[in-house]
């Protein structure tokens, strides 16, 4: 790798949009500079959530040839893979388990690239970019390098390293080429189906309607109204609210064609929202909040508003988020995702490798379950 450099950069404005862009596959909304950047020029990121950039470049002379997205965490929080056991036998031990280094989207457990390289040099570029984090993590004192919600290819590589890969479900939904809602419908269940009309119904019941807003047409209003429910659900059961209204506006301004914001009306006053992103072939459902309670409103808002829009726009695949077995009944599947983790001379790894085992057992047998609930007519799967 003569005449190559690597840098560590504390800001993602440290490398130039276009270059880092160029890497990323799919046009995939949350590893773009732009959202990157967005959550750290708003707050959203840094000392005060625990969550402090330390982002890899490898540069061929000034060419940008791998990156990788790279935080330095001194808690597990908004990683959506959960490690508390293995911080509390570190903290037993006398040992600390952080800082740790972190490669993912922050508060996103969508899945992505994690190793990013020009085209065609993955297996050249992925191993120094891999070291770099390795070295890094010594560096300063880290406990491990843990690499969450990796892409298929990024997985090619990395299970065959010396790393630990932890499973986890999560419940997708797959556009199996429908002409239209009903046509989805038309897959389902009797029981299901008639259970999401029922939910449909009851929302227009209620004199709610539903506006579908990207970047370009949601103004000042819409994000005033958003960052208000937004920042209730954090109030009413989580706490401090992490994102922000400048940070959505921004993400919109820049990414636009990327927003979907979904609102609901009711009797003029808008009551709830949710807001999604997508990519070229994906949608991701984020973040929801409402002043008022609706029967069947978040699930109209979250996922419905979202498959209709997945089939009007020919898109492949619409994942809502982490978790939830109510999703299986609306048409979401189960859906395998895992996480990579490398831990620095741990006197653990027997036993967190043996955790790590029983867990994918643990995983494999709650997916075999959830499959054998489908909601799909068994013709059509």
């Amino acid at each position: 790798m003569s005449g190559r450099r690597l840098v560590i950069h504390p800001r993602i404005d440290g490398i130039p949009a276009p270059a880092w862009n160029a890497l990323v596959r799919d046009n995939h909304p949350f590893l773009r500079h732009e959202f990157l950047q967005a959550l750290e020029a708003h707050g959203c990121v840094g000392d005060g959530f625990g969550w402090r950039p330390c982002h890899i470049a490898l540069y061929e002379g000034e060419r940008l040839i791998g990156a990788m997205p790279l935080y330095e965490k001194d808690n597990g929080y908004g990683e959506f893979v959960f490690d508390q056991a293995w911080a509390d036998a570190y903290r037993r031990a006398g040992l600390d388990y952080y800082p740790k280094l972190v490669s993912a989207v922050p508060y996103t457990p969508a899945a992505g690239q994690r190793l990013l390289y020009c085209p065609g040099r993955g297996e050249e570029v992925s191993p120094v970019l891999l070291q770099a984090a390795e070295a890094l993590c010594r560096e300063r004192g880290a406990s491990g390098v843990h690499l969450l919600f990796p892409d298929r290819e990024n997985l090619e590589f990395l299970v065959r390293r010396p790393l630990l890969v932890r499973h986890d479900c999560q419940f997708h939904w797959h556009n199996r080429g429908y002409r239209d809602f009903d046509d989805f419908l038309a897959r389902l269940t009797a029981r299901k189906r008639k259970k999401i009309r029922q939910e449909r119904r009851r929302v227009r019941e209620a004199g709610v309607t539903l506006r579908r807003l990207d970047g370009h047409r949601a103004g000042d209003r819409a994000w005033r109204d958003f960052g208000r429910f937004y920042r209730r659900l954090f109030e009413e059961k989580w706490g401090m609210a992490t994102l922000n209204e400048g940070f959505f506006r921004q993400v919109a301004a820049q990414l636009p064609g990327q927003t979907l914001l979904v609102l609901a009306d009711q009797a003029g006053e808008c009551i709830a929202g949710a807001l999604m992103y997508r990519s070229d072939d994906t949608l991701y459902g984020r973040h929801w909040g409402a002043v008022r309670e609706v029967h069947a409103l978040h699930f109209e808002a979250c996922y419905y508003q979202g498959i209709e829009y997945c089939i009007e726009h020919g898109l492949r695949r619409f994942e809502p988020g982490a978790q939830g077995e109510h999703k299986l009944a609306r048409g979401f599947l189960p859906t395998l995702t895992r996480s990579c983790h490398w831990l620095a001379d741990c006197p653990f790894q027997p036993a967190i490798a043996a955790f790590v085992a029983h867990e994918r057992d643990a995983v494999d047998d709650y997916m075999a379950r959830m499959e054998a609930s489908t909601p799909y007519r068994r013709e059509h799967p």
